[in-house]
């Protein structure tokens, strides 16, 4: 009850108080006149009316005046626990019911709980201290029956608080609900939430396939060249001619995708589509990979299924070129009854260990043919490792079924 979270609270309803002195005021001197105060109690009786009348143009005033919500979302970020609240303050018009509520309620409770503040711990001491020694107590004091001025002062020491904390707890809980996004303001920070982390995925993809890819050629290319420098040189130089034309491919990729996170410079560089599939092959092949590529009539292909599919192809080929350097590689691009197919096998290397399901590659490739409504099959298959995938033609709702192992 007397921790720093609680002291918090109570620090946030006292400032409470303080923004209702104004309100409180301007009733108080408007009810003065219409009602004689004779005795403590009158005087009190006419304080609490201007307390209560003062609560509707708290209200009227959070309704009207723009900056309300903000500036009790500043205060209670500072004095309430981090998360209470969302990042930034909710759009006023739209929340002006709830900014409405939560300041008549901030300042509802504070009031009391100040004045209580500020006129107790005096009243305990003198209810403790000089009370028992009065025969006759003036004013409020004469209340309290004597001996029993130190029972009450004791009562009023433990009373403040517990007022303090179950008005302060009474806040904190309606603190999300009142200056917190709203349901329908969660479901759309989610949305956005969820836009940013596909798009994430999209360009983590994009690096994967597309650099990955280079990488991979670079690297046997660069072994092999160290392999043969002295005894092959124009081999070598071949080797090094295919090296710069993989790192410059990289390069433009990279550029690509970074310009993607730019805003003022989206797509600075096209990107591939199976139109340049045959740089594919050619890579794979300067990379000491036999490619057969076969392609059939793409004609009236959709952008987006050429793109993805020539990222698909990609990304089998950097997986055969990384785990079967050398070995021959089969591609076949074929449009045909409404969808594209795209087939590659490769042997399958002696180190492929039984029951191998692939890694982010396959997963990759399984993303994308989902994203288009289509599947994807890959696993060994009469001694060859082999992708297969179908793509519809006619773009429609993503496929729910991933890809599966043959």
């Amino acid at each position: 009850m007397f921790g720093r979270a609680a002291l918090r609270r109570w620090a946030l309803l006292i400032l409470g108080g303080a923004m209702m002195t104004p309100f409180w005021f301007v009733m108080n001197v408007a009810l003065a006149p219409l009602f004689r105060a004779t005795s403590l109690g009158g005087t009190l009786l006419i304080q609490f009316g201007a307390y209560l009348a003062a609560l509707p143009l708290v209200a009227a005033a959070a309704a009207v005046l723009p900056f309300v919500r903000q500036l009790e979302f500043v205060i209670v970020r500072t004095l309430l626990p981090a998360g209470t609240l969302g990042e930034r303050p909710q759009d006023a018009e739209a929340s002006r019911g709830r900014t409405v509520a939560w300041a008549v309620l901030h300042l509802g409770l504070g009031a009391p709980v100040s004045g209580a503040t500020m006129a107790v711990p005096p009243a305990v001491v003198v209810l403790l201290t000089v009370h028992p020694f009065l025969d006759d107590p003036p004013g409020w004091l004469n209340a309290v029956p004597a001996g029993l001025g130190p029972v009450a002062g004791m009562l009023l020491a433990l009373l403040l608080p517990t007022a303090a904390w179950a008005a302060g707890r009474a806040l904190e809980r309606s603190a999300p609900a009142l200056l917190g996004p709203s349901a329908a303001e969660r479901l759309a920070e989610a949305e956005r939430l969820g836009a940013r982390l596909a798009e994430r995925n999209r360009l983590a993809r994009e690096l994967h396939d597309s650099v990955g890819h280079a990488l991979g050629v670079v690297t046997l290319q660069a072994a092999a060249a160290g392999r043969v420098l002295d005894r092959d040189p124009a081999f070598a130089r071949s080797a090094l001619a295919a090296i710069e034309e993989a790192a410059r491919s990289a390069a433009d990729e990279l550029d690509h995708v970074l310009g993607l996170l730019r805003e003022e410079s989206p797509g600075r560089t096209p990107q591939p589509d199976l139109r340049d599939v045959h740089r594919l092959a050619d890579s794979a092949r300067a990379a000491g990979s036999p490619v057969a590529l076969t392609v059939g009539d793409l004609d009236a292909m959709p952008a987006v299924v050429s793109r993805e599919a020539y990222r698909i192809v990609q990304e089998a080929l950097t997986n055969a070129l990384r785990h079967a350097a050398g070995s021959p590689v089969d591609v076949t691009i074929d449009a045909a009854a409404g969808e594209l197919r795209l087939e590659i096998g490769n042997p399958l290397p002696a180190s492929r260990r039984p029951g191998h399901r692939g890694g982010r590659g396959t997963r990759g490739i399984a993303e994308r043919a989902q994203l288009l409504g289509g599947h994807a099959e890959f696993g060994p298959v009469d001694g060859l490792w082999r992708v297969a995938v179908r793509l519809p033609l006619t773009l429609g709702r993503a496929n729910d079924r991933p890809g599966r192992e043959l």
